[in-house]
């Protein structure tokens, strides 16, 4: 019951995150004239998801591995294994829009 619940959870969060970057990206657009074909909000939202996840994850990897620290290659909760470096990139991506927003100071 729990799994279902944290999974439906986790699906909102970057729905949410994907939002919010959508609708930055469509501010963003709007001020700027082009002759090229505009790239749709949703895709950079989900390329600057992916991005910003990827530079977290390659940072925490240096960052644990320069200190040494030992952390479990895969954590189990309920029936869901995962990497807890590539979690905690996903989490801080998917709520970085979310701080951005909060301390926007437009």
């Amino acid at each position: 019951m729990y799994t279902w619940m944290t999974l439906v959870l986790v699906v909102l969060m970057v729905m949410g995150s994907v939002w919010v970057r959508v609708c930055h990206s469509r501010m963003s657009l709007d001020n700027i004239p082009s002759v090229e074909p505009k790239p749709s909000p949703f895709a950079n939202a989900v390329r600057d998801l992916v991005a910003t996840a990827g530079g977290v994850y390659i940072s925490l990897v240096m960052i644990v591995s320069f200190l040494k620290l030992e952390i479990p290659e895969r954590i189990t909760v309920s029936i869901i294994m995962f990497d807890p470096l590539a979690m905690t990139a996903i989490v801080v991506a998917v709520v970085q829009p979310f701080f951005v927003k909060l301390f926007d100071s437009k």
